[in-house]
């Protein structure tokens, strides 16, 4: 029976995809055990069997053992219904934050962490919009072209999570962010015309705030310094910094001076190339009208 009295299907592994923990993610690991083993204690606490405690919440003794012995990572609805199965005041509940940001890919994670701590954040694209103009429609036609295939929770988990990092314009005080578009990331027609209109009057939203300069690169423009692939730096408080690009330094981040110094380099001369950020904006209408 669930909780609300009426019969509940079952939910096991096959149902719910995607939920596998990354073994090679420390930090991770240790959250979806933890949370497993106080899961684990709370229902012995109350001499609930794995397979009557699966029963009242909609799950499988196998998915149960799973999640306690952190091998699955639990949905936020699991941890609510075991807070109430289990009459654990909120204490599970209060687990999803955690559980949350393990969803996640630790690479993502990481990614979002240095992007909440910069002062400063400057990316050049050459092969697509960039993640932080990106609409959830537009990342999601963009991942389902993406070879092998994410599965479905997969994929959701990658949409919500390149959304999450969009809570840098949020920041008070918000950050310096600089971006430079090339035109055929622009004319892709990545998603259907509705896809595609939003992802136009995101990039118009975005361009007009006071703490962004976005501009882009016209497709009849000689050869610059980012034809090699993908540049990004962002730089923090303290005086550090970190970049990369797919051209150089065999795309790893970097944190030498020296070589900031080139990314630096390189990514001034390409906006000092693009088209100045009216005139930039002036095109995404004129796109936007088009579409």
């Amino acid at each position: 029976m669930s909780v609300d009295g009426e019969v509940r299907q079952l939910r096991t592994e096959a149902d719910e995809p995607g939920w596998e923990v990354d073994p090679d993610d420390e930090w991770g690991v240790a959250v979806v055990a933890t949370v497993g083993r106080q899961l684990k204690l709370r229902r012995e606490a109350v001499g609930m069997r794995a397979g009557e405690f699966g029963q009242a919440v909609g799950y499988g003794e196998d998915l149960v053992y799973k999640i306690e012995g952190g091998k699955r990572i639990p949905r936020p609805e699991y941890l609510d219904m075991a807070d109430e199965v289990l009459g654990a005041g909120g204490l599970l509940a209060a687990m999803k934050e955690d559980v949350a940001k393990v969803r996640y890919p630790k690479k993502v994670r990481d990614l979002a962490q240095m992007e909440a701590r910069a002062v400063e954040i400057g990316v050049y694209e050459n092969s697509n919009i960039a993640g932080l103009l990106q609409t959830p429609e537009y990342t999601r036609a963009l991942l389902e072209s993406w070879l092998p295939a994410y599965t479905l929770e997969d994929l959701e988990r990658r949409v919500a999570a390149r959304t999450a990092r969009q809570s840098v314009y949020e920041r008070s005080p918000a950050p310096a962010l600089s971006f430079v578009l090339e035109e055929g990331t622009l004319r892709r027609k990545v998603g259907g015309t509705m896809v595609r209109r939003q992802q136009f009057e995101r990039l118009l939203e975005v361009g007009q705030m006071n703490s962004v300069t976005l501009q882009m690169m016209p497709m009849d423009s000689g050869p610059h310094a980012g034809m090699s692939g993908r540049i990004e730096v962002l730089k923090f408080e303290d005086g550090t910094a970190v970049g990369r690009s797919d051209g150089a330094f065999n795309g790893r981040p970097t944190h030498d001076p020296r070589q900031l110094r080139i990314l630096e380099l390189r990514y001034g001369t390409i906006r000092a190339q693009a088209l100045p950020p009216g005139e930039s904006l002036a095109f995404i209408e004129q796109l936007l009208g088009d579409t």
